[in-house]
């Protein structure tokens, strides 16, 4: 039997006003998959995840979501006057766990993070992959079943963006998260994912869904470019 898809967008379409940004865009996700948009700027990835979210409703068509989903925006947005153990543990305090309990089930998480003996550190004593890795560790504590991730690495510079995404995809495949994730990035698709997902310009339409293949990844970066610059 099938796995039921944890993500499944049928027909979706969405405008504000005049403007339409997606237009009958269909794709699902399965349990434990790793599944990167691409696209254009301004194609309408960010609205995307908003519906997937449930922070924003389809014009038309359906989105359905199995399980809850948590998400990571492109900014870490740690607040500066808080410890990276309180900043960590402030998802699950939103959510109504009593502090005690959120600082302690965060701490469990800091050794596989890489953030062990900094709990106490603010965020502008830490690097900036340290930081992603802080915001990372916020959005999986809360225990959802769907990760979506918003261009997470895009304001690192070169080396240090490489090392997270092969911390990212060794952390995927330790937890059997399902990931859904947002980049420019095609390099960092083809790295992390099972498959890609090509927006075409707005109003996005979905290009091509590409299965990704480990072994011929320099042919398949070329595809997917030519594919981003297609008119």
């Amino acid at each position: 039997m099938a796995n039921t898809p944890v993500v499944h967008l049928e027909h979706v379409s969405k405008s504000f006003g005049q403007l339409t940004v997606l237009k009958d865009v269909s794709f699902s996700v399965e349990p434990g998959e790793f599944v990167s948009i691409i696209g254009p700027s301004g194609a309408g990835k960010s609205t995307l995840f908003n519906i997937i979210a449930g922070l924003d409703t389809p014009t038309s068509g359906r989105a359905t979501v199995g399980g809850t989903t948590a998400y990571m925006p492109q900014k870490d947005l740690l607040f500066p006057w808080r410890t990276i153990l309180d900043n960590t543990a402030l998802g699950l305090e939103v959510q109504g766990t009593p502090k005690k309990e959120a600082r302690a089930r965060a701490r469990e998480l800091f050794p596989q993070f890489g953030l062990d003996g900094f709990e106490d550190a603010l965020p502008f004593e830490l690097s900036g992959g340290m930081r992603q890795r802080a915001a990372l560790l916020r959005t999986v504590v809360q225990g959802k079943s769907t990760l979506l991730l918003d261009e997470p690495f895009g304001a690192l510079d070169s080396l240090t963006r490489t090392d997270l995404q092969n911390w990212l995809k060794a952390m995927w495949a330790d937890h059997d998260w399902t990931a859904l994730l947002i980049t420019h990035d095609v390099r960092e698709a083809v790295t992390l994912s099972d498959r890609v997902v090509v927006l075409g310009p707005r109003p996005a339409v979905v290009r091509e869904i590409v299965d990704v293949d480990k072994q011929a990844s320099t042919e398949l970066e070329l595809h997917l470019l030519e594919l981003l610059h297609e008119r």
